[in-house]
């Protein structure tokens, strides 16, 4: 009964230990919380078994932690789990390469509130409204256009 609880102690203090280093690292308490299950495991087992078993679970203990960081830490560990994708995308252009100046006229889609999509030819845009709320389907016309942001107001 005892050596199960003093392997069940070492396995979850192992377990702790890894999950602090890899999953969620700076939250502290996972990490002193899996190394007091390990050092109540190797007290048990001093206090159980005697010295020769609580050298065997302290070596074992420090083993396992060893390996198991070890092993975790290493890129083709990671590699295994890891997005092989690439980003291809870029940023939006400008409204003026879109064709979009002030003056031009669109249709929202979405309400702007104050931020929407507003249609202009067949072209979606993000725009702002300017003086209130603009419910989708009304005609809206450009504004102002300040650092590629858009500004419409109802027409």
């Amino acid at each position: 009964m005892i050596m199960a609880l003093i392997i069940s102690l070492s396995i979850i203090g192992l377990l702790l230990v890894v999950a602090e280093i890899i999953l969620i690292p700076g939250i502290f308490v996972t990490g002193v919380l899996g190394l007091v299950s390990m050092a109540a495991s190797c007290w048990l087992a001093f206090d159980g078994y005697g010295s020769t078993v609580g050298t065997v679970t302290v070596a074992s203990d420090v083993v396992l932690t060893v390996a198991a960081v070890t092993l975790s830490l290493r890129s083709k560990t990671w590699n295994k789990v890891s997005l092989h994708t690439e980003i291809d995308s870029r940023a939006d252009s400008s409204p003026e390469e879109k064709g979009i100046a002030v003056g031009s006229e669109g249709v929202t889609v979405t309400r702007l509130n104050p931020m929407g999509k507003v249609l202009f030819g067949d072209t979606a845009v993000e725009c702002a409204a300017r003086g209130g709320i603009v419910d989708p389907g009304q005609k809206v016309a450009v504004v102002l256009i300040e650092d590629n942001k858009i500004y419409v107001k109802p027409i």
